[in-house]
């Protein structure tokens, strides 16, 4: 057994409710055979073309060799820096892929104008970029690419020896690479982006930094026939009526790494989660915490904790009430994969969509073509501007009664979001902020990294249920870098990107408190403070 699942108390009710009906209808088959009628007749045409995955491990061998090759040979003209620039899942699975087997792969899924100019800087004559986007459209992605075409230029090095693309093919991307000369990997049309671990968009960046892929795939084929089979002992099928089928429902999921040996895997299955269940008012909100955050000892009555352990059937003595979830990262992929759509077809959506992603980037488009003088910030306090979208919020006239005015707005099923628009690589320990949110607030809290997770949770926000208050962190810097061939700069893209996203969930009834930080120690301290 590769995986194993382990449930307990309302959870083990779930699967022993839900489980039998899921395995007379041939639910696990059925998946495995991409019949695209599993979750209704208006989600069938978008499931027609999105079900590809399930073949991933045996459509992606071929590609191993090639990486390899191609590894091999850059790493004997001395380039063995490798550079990934990539939103969502293109970005977080070989993140995951990387961090687990030890190899270093710099991560660039961010518009903050210092973090693309410190991943240029630091060793670019050693350096290749991994170009990843399906569209090929990806704002971010195209910008990111254009900066590192210019510092290459800039060095004397030509762009075609150090950047390779991967892309659906017939994409824009795909066209202007081959006529640039780079080297192209295209990945399987009918696999959305969430799901792409186990395709190139996974393993093209990971092989690359010398994660080792074809073991990855050896794990997720050993796995394969457990999801496969119409069993009740299906893993996929107990994980799936797990986290959606307690009885009241719990729609938060907090997500434990506690022993594992993978590394990040919760911020992977965040964004899966989240954009394939938050639609139509409904959804699982996936909530990244560590062993000791505060919601693991209050356990709020809509809160359902699932721990990955390296051992389900061991640590389940300890923890009861808890999904615990063991197996090797290739196996894991496909589990994940599996019971996210299968939640899907139980929670009536479709899981393959994300009707609600366009409104921010339309949003900051706009506010890219218009560029509107910026708004005076109510007031500030310790060099911290403070800005809302609701008026009442800012009767206090400080920080910390901002934020406890923000707090009282969470009705007894809310959540917080912490959306931080900054350079993560200078200011990582504003991550910790989400623990003392989730202490002071009372309720479950997330974290992203601005504008990555609009990729994710993104969609949950303005797609699933109208529970969550916003507190939105932007920078304000002297740093800037130009895109070449546009007529804006990173700085003013991600300003554009928070403002829309801002916008697009004020216009929605969500209540956002926006605070701008102006020095990355002093201003963080006094935030942490504030919200403590």
């Amino acid at each position: 057994m590769t995986v194993s699942v382990h449930v307990s108390q309302g959870a083990q009710t779930a699967v022993e409710q839900l489980v039998p009906g899921l395995v007379d209808d041939l639910v696990a088959s059925r998946v495995t055979a991409a019949d695209s009628d599993l979750w209704g007749a208006d989600a069938s045409a978008e499931a027609s073309v999105r079900l590809a995955w399930v073949d991933a491990v045996s459509n992606s061998r071929p590609l191993v060799a090639e990486i390899v090759a191609l590894r091999d040979d850059l790493r004997a003209r001395g380039i063995d820096r490798i550079v990934l620039a990539g939103m969502g899942g293109s970005s977080l699975a070989p993140e995951v892929i990387a961090n687990t087997a030890g190899v270093p792969l710099t991560i660039l899924d961010s518009t903050a104008p210092a973090q693309v100019l410190r991943a240029i800087d630091e060793g670019l004559a050693r350096t290749a970029l991994v170009v990843s986007s399906k569209s090929g459209s990806t704002i971010e992605t195209d910008s990111q690419r254009r900066a590192f075409e210019a510092a290459f230029s800039d060095l004397g090095i030509d762009s075609a020896e150090r950047i390779i693309v991967v892309t659906d093919p017939g994409s824009p991307l795909e066209a202007s690479a081959r006529d640039a000369g780079y080297r192209v990997f295209t990945s399987d049309p009918n696999v959305g982006g969430r799901y792409s671990a186990l395709t190139a968009f996974g393993l093209v960046p990971a092989g690359l930094a010398g994660a080792d892929i074809d073991e990855l795939l050896d794990e997720a084929e050993a796995s394969l026939l457990q999801f496969a089979v119409d069993s009740p002992e299906n893993p996929a099928l107990r994980l799936a009526a797990a986290i959606v089928g307690t009885e009241p429902r719990r729609d938060k999921l907090g997500l434990i790494s506690d022993g594992t040996h993978i590394e990040g895997l919760p911020d992977w299955i965040e964004q899966l989660i989240a954009e394939s269940t938050g639609k139509a008012g409904t959804g699982i909100l996936p909530v990244v915490m560590l062993p000791v955050s505060p919601e693991v000892e209050s356990r709020p009555a809509d809160l359902q904790l699932v721990r990955l352990v390296d051992d389900a059937a061991e640590f389940h003595l300890r923890h009861h009430g808890e999904i615990l979830v063991s197996g090797t990262l290739g196996a894991q992929f496909l589990l994940w994969e599996y019971a996210t759509a299968i939640a899907g077809r139980l929670l009536g959506i479709n899981p393959f969509d994300q009707p609600d992603v366009e409104a921010a980037k339309t949003a900051a488009r706009g506010l890219l073509d218009a560029r509107p003088e910026a708004t005076t910030a109510a007031f500030v306090e310790s060099g911290i501007e403070v800005r809302a979208s609701d008026p009442a919020l800012l009767g206090s006239g400080t920080l910390a009664g901002v934020l406890d005015a923000l707090w009282a707005r969470l009705g007894p099923d809310g959540y917080v979001a912490i959306q931080a628009y900054v350079d993560r690589t200078e200011m990582p320990q504003l991550q910790g902020l989400r623990e003392m949110v989730a202490a002071d607030s009372g309720r479950p809290t997330t974290f992203g990294w601005g504008p990555r997770f609009l990729h994710s949770t993104g969609q949950y926000h303005k797609g699933g249920p109208a529970q969550g208050v916003f507190l939105q962190i932007t920078e304000r810097t002297d740093v800037d870098l130009e895109i070449p061939g546009r007529p804006f700069t990173f700085g003013q893209l991600i300003e554009a990107q928070a403002a829309g996203d801002a916008a697009v969930l004020a216009g929605l009834g969500r209540p956002v408190v926006t605070l701008t930080i102006t020095d990355a120690v002093d201003d963080v301290l006094a935030l942490f403070e504030a919200a403590q």
